[in-house]
């Protein structure tokens, strides 16, 4: 038997008057969807007091309650980059974003990827100034080559040194009404202030504004953590396993529980990331594991960027380029889990802590359809925790 996750990435919203106040899956014409449906109903994902996020979602998905496992975000990510944290150090996500007069418009700077990200982000840290700052701090910063970056640095007491905001939340804001808070806020500060004056003129930048692309021209520290460690995957459920995500959140996540991650070229966390190569490289997978998670980035970032027309293309793409052909493409006999890890609002640009409508497939069973939308879902079972989820596709009982 084998079993598949399949998470789009904050697929889930409320109902929105552009669509007949209709939620983009319930105005959406999902057949794919609609046949993952032996069992449908509503799940926690995110426990009550928890800060919704892919972060605390997906860990208690794959069942690591938060309120026990989570550290912060950025150590789930830096493990995924191969960064692992020493006693008493802390990490940091570092976005680089796109500032316009002293608004934030983007959090990932227009989505910049590739060498411009990379470039971007070693002319900073080898700015004189910068570096001066940041050994002070004795900060260093391992780059990427996406808009997503890791700061580590020495702090016994993180809590007191800084309160820092996610700057997806605070879209279209002036930053100085979100810039860091605590004992070292005025340092960070500065870091960010000195990044703006180094990179807001950068050629890249003047080329992505002649293009009329949005500049990547600040770096926002958020996401701070401590060191994460999770008990392993396989010993909790006697299932082998692999990942296959465009996010360092994913690969940290399954790296800490000793699953497989699988890279896929091409995979890039849009719109227009790699689906049939996500597709295949799941059914390898399953060649070699009972259980394999892939995880659907573009919805989320859709959401964040306020665009509803990309929102439905990435539900649309996610139905018919991902559980379309899984469904079809699995020969042996499976179960499959389909979810939002959490709602992102179109309306407010933001993650949300509701329920989230999920399905499962069995090939054993006979088929049938039934609309996949959070209203369907609310007639159904109601998991009250996340960490319920893998026992009840993998027909186990709770731990």
């Amino acid at each position: 038997m084998k079993y598949i996750l399949v998470i789009g990435d904050g697929m889930a919203d409320e109902p929105i008057a552009a669509l007949q106040n209709k939620t983009p899956l319930e105005s959406l014409s999902l057949p794919h969807f609609d046949r993952v449906s032996h069992v449908l109903g509503k799940a926690q994902t995110v426990p009550a007091g928890v800060a919704p996020g892919s972060d605390t979602a997906i860990l208690n998905i794959f069942g690591y309650d938060p309120r026990t496992y989570y550290t912060g975000r950025s150590s789930l990510e830096a493990a995924g980059m191969g960064v692992f944290l020493n006693p008493g150090e802390v990490s940091l996500r570092v976005n680089l974003c796109a500032v316009e007069e002293g608004v934030i418009l983007s959090h990932n700077g227009g989505n910049i990827e590739g060498e411009e990200a990379v470039t971007l982000m070693e002319t900073l840290v080898g700015d004189p100034r910068f570096a001066e700052k940041a050994e002070k701090l004795q900060l260093r910063i391992h780059i990427t080559p996406t808009f997503r970056h890791i700061g580590v640095f020495r702090c016994e007491d993180a809590q007191a040194a800084f309160t820092l905001t996610p700057p997806h939340d605070v879209l279209g804001d002036p930053i100085e009404k979100h810039l860091p808070q605590g004992t070292l806020s005025k340092e960070l500060t500065e870091l960010m202030l000195i990044s703006f004056e180094v990179l807001d003129s950068h050629p890249i930048n003047q080329t992505r504004r002649s293009e009329g692309k949005l500049p990547a021209n600040m770096i926002w520290p958020w996401a701070e953590a401590r060191a994460a460690q999770l008990p392993s995957f396989k010993e909790k459920y006697g299932k082998s396993g692999a990942v296959i995500s465009a996010v360092p959140l994913l690969h940290g996540i399954a790296g800490l529980a000793g699953l497989d991650v699988r890279m896929v070229e091409g995979a890039n966390g849009d719109l227009d990331t790699n689906y049939e190569g996500k597709v295949a490289a799941a059914v390898e997978q399953l060649q070699n594991h009972d259980f394999v998670c892939v995880h659907v980035e573009a919805p989320d970032e859709m959401s964040h960027a306020g665009s509803m027309e990309k929102k439905l293309k990435a539900i649309e793409y996610l139905n018919e380029r991902v559980v379309g052909p899984l469904l079809e493409g699995v020969k042996a006999d499976f179960r499959l889990l389909l979810l939002s890890d959490h709602p992102t609002l179109l309306a407010t640009r933001t993650h949300d802590g509701n329920a989230v409508p999920f399905g499962i497939y069995d090939s054993r069973e006979s088929e049938k359809a039934v609309k996949f939308c959070e209203k369907t879902c609310d007639a159904g079972i109601f998991v009250d925790n996340g960490d319920k989820l893998m026992p009840l596709l993998f027909e186990q009982e709770e731990n």
